[in-house]
């Protein structure tokens, strides 16, 4: 069994060393407020008295706070203490951020995983839990099963920067799910209909069969070729103005979907009103 430091004990951070803790592995805590690593004491933990301690303590080394500059202070408190460790930074940021930790963190003779959860706090030590790690290879087959305490562990790259640039990418296509089910719960509602009884039984199983359709789109992506495979741009467009004109009957409003639509209409003005959907990424393109 290994041992970990958990450094950063908000809801997220207090899950992974109770996961730990269940595990069985020997874990250290630290919090910036020392009361909040109480309950993890008196369930098992090791109390440090300092991110330096926390470091000594440990053969891994895991952040969970609030951003990087709060990863760099720690970094930085502990920077004598980390030679021959492996820091896990759990913290969300950018792939920019993450590849330049790394860059700080090697320098102190340690070895380095950036990760992406994606699970909430109930979630963390479940099989449906989800975690992103990229960075060091050896770190990673070094230290797998400690990482899969948390949920399931997938390995990215060596390139740091990758988990949390799947990890922002996967919100995205998140947020887009949910702005479409806010759009259509709208609707329902404005008709006087039950949301929940249309959620459970219709939407749910409609995104479920819609999401087969992904894996075509992203080859297409991939590929840069859009053919059409029955339902083209121009005939979509065409089906909007349907759309917005519910909104408008139902006082609803459309401006979730204003922007795809935008962007939709704006394809089939370039000329390519035969293609599928999936074309429209190349309007996401910044020289």
């Amino acid at each position: 069994m290994s041992s970990v430091s958990v450094v950063g004990l908000g809801a997220m951070g207090t899950a992974l060393a109770d996961a730990l803790l269940a595990a069985g592995h020997t874990t250290t805590v630290w919090n910036r407020t020392p009361a909040k690593a109480d309950p993890l004491v008196e369930r098992g933990a090791l109390r440090a008295g300092s991110v330096a301690e926390a470091a000594r303590a440990a053969d891994v080394v895991v952040l969970c706070v609030l951003g990087y500059a709060d990863v760099h202070a720690l970094v930085d408190a502990a920077r004598d203490d980390l030679r021959g460790r492996v820091v896990v930074n759990l913290t969300n940021g950018s792939p920019d951020e993450a590849r330049e930790l790394a860059d700080k963190v090697r320098a102190l003779g340690a070895d380095y995983l950036d990760g992406g959860i994606m699970a909430v706090p109930a979630m963390i030590g479940r099989p449906e839990a989800l975690v992103l790690y990229s960075g060091s290879t050896p770190a990673f087959e070094a230290h797998r099963e400690v990482l899969k305490v948390f949920g399931r562990a997938a390995y990215l790259g060596d390139d740091a920067g990758r988990a949390p640039l799947y990890d922002l990418a996967l919100l995205t296509g998140m947020y887009g799910m949910f702005a479409g089910f806010l759009q259509s719960a709208a609707l329902v509602r404005s008709a006087g209909a039950d949301v929940e009884e249309f959620t459970t039984a219709l939407l749910v199983p409609w995104l479920h069969a819609m999401t087969g359709v992904l894996p075509g789109m992203a080859t297409q992506t991939a590929k840069g070729a859009y053919a059409s495979t029955g339902s083209n741009l121009a005939m979509q467009v065409v089906a909007q103005d349907t759309l917005e004109g519910l909104g408008r009957a139902q006082g609803v409003s459309t401006e979730l979907l204003a922007p795809l639509f935008a962007l939709m209409r704006r394809r089939v003005a370039d000329g390519h009103g035969e293609e599928d959907l999936a074309g429209v990424v190349e309007l996401l393109r910044r020289p």
